[in-house]
């Protein structure tokens, strides 16, 4: 495609001509391009949108079966993205993910093999489609805690397990912003013949400048889903979804794609798609300067501030020897994920104070404070955040010296201690609800070769030990003793201190 027609939004100008045309709607939607607000007391900022707000009529195209404007768009989000075909999504990445698992895996039965710590998206996917789900562990950062993703060969030991298995489904970057070799693991994938699926959810900006990581899709990947709003600028729930290759059925993606998503789509959000994309385009690398600025003022004011650590990547020795096996190699320089290395100040405390200061972070876990920066930061947003943390550093007395990092005693990680690569038995997932009849809660230390009815999560890191369905081995009880016993808080479960569990009655399968 030319210049020209990269500097084009297809969608948002046939929004703005009918608009200018003020044609009279007889038709859905029912607020009559706003008319229906006027003199309204408080309607003022819905006054604008509502004019964009159309649906399906002569010249607006139909997202479902896209011949003009929203085909236009779509082709030339797939030239700037890398992609040989996209699709616009109006219900965020989970529309997204739900598609690609119901199209790999179009009958119930059939294995996926996926990492343990996925989007919930992708859990609801695998009940849709009746996934059995073959779950790889991650590795976790050592000097963090925080889990990444699959090692390369225990995803390839997953396959050779499973050669009957339908893809492979990852996420990449973690919300950290951490990510590793996916281009290994799509040859993995494809020596055995199956798609890797990637939910990127939190990397749509990936490739689009040197200083930041290649994109899924530049790895490899045969069907990648990205927020568009979470790193790039498109309203919230404007997603889309990527593919290439010929191991996805692009027709049943497609019809896949109209069950999950809604038959009266937002075309104010399909618009904000194609101005996100239209900005990439038109100002290609450039668009990431001012952003990429704030960010190195950021780390540069960090480095002045002793109490706060920095979690990145672990530098190798001067023989090239890493300090640690390497959970991840790439960090996305816009999530600034920092903590307080004096051990006073947890995440979720000193998330509390920033905001108190008027500045929001992104998230928090027990430990760290996750800072999101995009193309749209200035630097005086970075000169603010330092102002607030300076503030802070002052405000509180420390309790414990200050440290170079994280202390190598404090194991917050969970469950990473293992030096085996551990792949689970298939578990089966459905939309068959559970009757109180079907379970009993029995103590944790008679649970083995029991049915776990029940989702178990340690968090942090948030990661699930146990699904529903999955058998519980001597090795998974003893972890779980152990953290219970340590004092690890967990979520999903009843008892959220783990003295007793869930599991499906022996006479209805629920032992192995």
């Amino acid at each position: 495609m030319n210049k020209l027609q990269r500097c084009r939004a297809p969608v948002y100008e046939m929004l703005e001509q009918y608009r200018i045309v003020g044609n009279i709607s007889y038709h859905v939607p029912g607020h009559k391009n706003g008319a229906a607000y006027d003199g309204v007391e408080g309607a003022g900022f819905l006054d604008e949108v509502m004019k964009y707000d159309v649906t399906e009529i002569t010249g607006t195209d139909d997202l479902h079966h896209p011949e003009g404007v929203i085909k236009e768009a779509q082709e030339l989000a797939a030239d700037c993205f890398g992609a040989e075909e996209s699709f616009f999504l109006v219900g965020g990445s989970t529309a997204g993910n739900l598609a690609l698992i119901l199209t790999a895996c179009p009958e119930p039965g059939m294995i996926l093999i996926l990492q343990r710590n996925v989007h919930k998206s992708v859990i609801h996917g695998l009940m849709l489609a009746g996934v059995r789900a073959v779950f790889v562990e991650p590795l976790i950062d050592p000097l963090s805690g925080l889990a990444v993703a699959p090692a390369a060969e225990a995803v390839e030991a997953a396959l050779a397990a499973y050669p009957e298995a339908a893809a492979v489904f990852v996420t990449m970057p973690n919300y950290y912003g951490m990510g590793s070799d996916l281009a290994a693991l799509a040859r993995i994938c494809h020596d055995s013949g199956v798609p890797l699926l990637v939910d990127e959810a939190h990397g749509a900006h990936y490739g689009q400048h040197p200083a930041l990581p290649a994109g899924a899709l530049a790895c490899g990947a045969d069907g990648v889903v990205q927020s568009t709003h979470k790193m790039l600028t498109a309203m919230t729930m404007g997603a889309m979804l990527h593919v290439q290759g010929q191991r996805l059925d692009r027709a049943l993606l497609s019809q896949r794609l109209a069950m999950v998503q809604s038959s009266s789509p937002s075309y104010p959000m399909m618009a904000s798609l194609d101005l996100a994309r239209r900005l990439l385009h038109s100002r290609g690398s450039d668009a990431f300067t001012a952003g990429l600025a704030a960010v190195d003022v950021l780390r540069r004011g960090l480095a002045e501030l002793p109490r706060y650590g920095l979690v990145q990547p672990a530098e190798p020795l001067h023989d090239g020897t890493p300090l640690h096996r390497a959970a991840y190699e790439t960090q996305d320089p816009f999530k600034v994920v920092i903590y307080d290395a004096t051990g006073v100040l947890g995440g979720f405390e000193l998330q509390r104070r920033l905001e108190a200061k008027g500045c929001v972070p992104e998230m928090s876990d027990d430990r760290h404070v996750v800072l999101l920066f995009s193309l749209g930061s200035k630097a005086e947003d970075a000169a603010r955040l330092l102002q607030a943390l300076q503030e802070i550093d002052s405000e509180v007395t420390s309790e414990s010296p200050y440290t170079a990092g994280i202390s190598e005693s404090r194991n917050i990680s969970t469950w990473n201690n293992l030096n085996v690569l551990q792949i689970s038995a298939p578990v089966p997932f459905s939309l068959k609800p559970v009757s109180a009849n079907e379970v009993e809660s029995i103590n944790l230390e008679h649970s083995v070769g029991r049915v776990a009815a029940e989702m178990v999560i340690p968090y942090p890191p948030g990661i699930p030990l146990l699904y529903p369905g999955e058998v519980i081995t001597d090795q998974i009880q003893q972890r779980l003793t152990g953290l219970a016993y340590g004092g690890a808080k967990f979520q999903a479960c009843a008892d959220p201190v783990l003295q007793r569990i869930k599991v499906y009655n022996i006479q209805k399968g629920g032992e192995v």
